[in-house]
């Protein structure tokens, strides 16, 4: 079972994919979440969840005062769970739903984000991953944070010129980057 952790919504259930999705466990969001509510980076953040499964990051960001997130997801099972997770918690005007895959999504989205969270499936190949990172870019508020899960199995994931990695910490099976968007 996945509960959102902290914040206005804190303790309540998520509904989660019956399938084709890994959510992430509660440790890993707690140290995730843990980091940037020390950064005060939350208050009134502007959020994209990529490869969003269930929605718990974005979810989450917005239970703890995000301002808005988009949730980008290409299963539709996965979409479905995600649109039912923001009615069923009453977060209706300050979440958007998109059924896309990353790349294309982002080659036409015209937002600028403060935080991007990005949980790709541990199987994407590291040559489908670099240019959804390129393209996230110029999408970036300088200073955005970026969050990266990986299986701790892959190699270090290529970083694009304008993101600088600043921590990377393996939680078990998940290894979590933070990167930060410069100039």
């Amino acid at each position: 079972m996945t509960r959102i952790i902290a914040g206005e919504i804190g303790g309540r259930k998520l509904a989660v994919p019956k399938s084709g999705t890994r959510p992430t466990s509660d440790r890993v969001r707690e140290a995730i979440f843990s980091r940037l509510d020390h950064a005060d980076a939350l208050r009134g953040a502007h959020v994209i969840d990529l490869y969003a499964g269930s929605g718990a990051l974005g979810i989450e960001s917005l239970s703890r005062g995000a301002a808005e997130a988009t949730f980008v997801e290409s299963a539709t099972p996965a979409v479905r769970v995600i649109q039912s997770n923001v009615k069923e918690l009453g977060l209706g005007t300050r979440a958007t739903v998109v059924r896309e895959r990353a790349l294309p999504f982002l080659g036409r989205a015209a937002a600028q984000w403060t935080i991007a969270f990005l949980d790709p499936p541990y199987d994407i190949a590291q040559g489908d991953l670099t240019p959804v990172l390129e393209a996230l870019v110029p999408h970036l508020a300088t200073h955005a944070t970026v969050v990266l899960e990986m299986s701790s199995r892959r190699p270090t994931p290529e970083w694009p010129q304008g993101l600088d990695i600043v921590q990377s910490k393996a939680y078990g099976e998940t290894t979590v980057y933070f990167a930060e968007r410069v100039r």
